[in-house]
């Protein structure tokens, strides 16, 4: 995907984020992937974040690490630069972006979704070993495995204090399970904060692999990989988590 190619929830509706999915949802999950990035061989203090998006994660995680936020769209790293002016943020994509340095870490969450084929997939490992330091860890949490996947319907959605406002509504289905990826349809109500209300929805695809898949592919790039659910007291499916382990040598 390209950056023209980008849908409106990460272009037009970028400056609705904030509202569509708020900072404070991140707070349960970022405890989480913060103690796996600690489980690197060595002490992890720079964390690389290929697919930043808003910043929401890394709001949570910028007291524990100094980060660097990466993201393919412009849009969305101007909403992360108000909310996470002390972090570095690069505009690139995560197959493709070469920083010409090493990270004690790397993390990768949900935007990893978008990778719909082993080639995508393939080559965000790629670009995670290339900027992984010996000893360091890659922490993949992808949304969905395909064993533990759900056919699913949200909604959502909150105000601002100037009387903004966004309502939304996501049905997530497997179209075709034999292929790598399902589809999220999403419906938007924003309100203006004079009142105005608009409207737009859209279809998303995202890629969708059994867990053998993930280990296989970290593993050909040189990684120690180990796997691990979530724990989680929200109401939703736990996701899997990816630890990629650099050898010191």
């Amino acid at each position: 995907m390209s950056e023209p190619d980008l849908p409106l929830f990460y272009t037009d509706l970028a400056r609705w984020w904030p509202l569509i999915s708020p900072v404070e949802d991140y707070a349960e999950e970022t405890v989480w992937a913060a103690s796996l990035l600690e489980r690197a061989a060595i002490d992890v203090r720079e964390v690389l974040e290929l697919g930043s998006g808003g910043g929401h994660s890394a709001f949570h995680l910028k007291s524990r690490f100094t980060l660097t936020l990466v993201d393919l769209s412009r849009e969305m790293l101007d909403v992360s630069e108000r909310l996470n002016p002390e972090c570095t943020h690069l505009q690139g994509d995560m197959r493709s972006a070469r920083l010409g340095r090493l990270f004690d870490a790397v993390f990768l969450h949900d935007a990893i979704d978008y990778m719909t084929s082993e080639d995508d997939l393939a080559a965000v490992f790629a670009t995670a070993w290339q900027h992984c330091r010996p000893g360091g860890i890659v922490v993949a949490i992808p949304d969905h495995v395909r064993e533990t996947f759900e056919p699913d319907e949200d909604v959502g959605g909150s105000d601002a204090p100037d009387g903004s406002g966004v309502r939304f509504m996501e049905w997530t289905t497997d179209p075709d399970p034999a292929d790598t990826r399902i589809a999220t349809e999403y419906a938007f109500l924003l309100r203006e904060a004079d009142g105005r209300v608009t409207h737009c929805n859209e279809r998303h695809e995202t890629g969708l692999f059994p867990i053998a898949t993930w280990v296989r592919l970290l593993e050909s790039q040189g990684f120690v990989v180990e796997t691990e659910p979530e724990r989680t007291e929200e109401d939703r499916t736990a996701r899997q988590a990816f630890l990629a382990h650099r050898p010191q040598r």
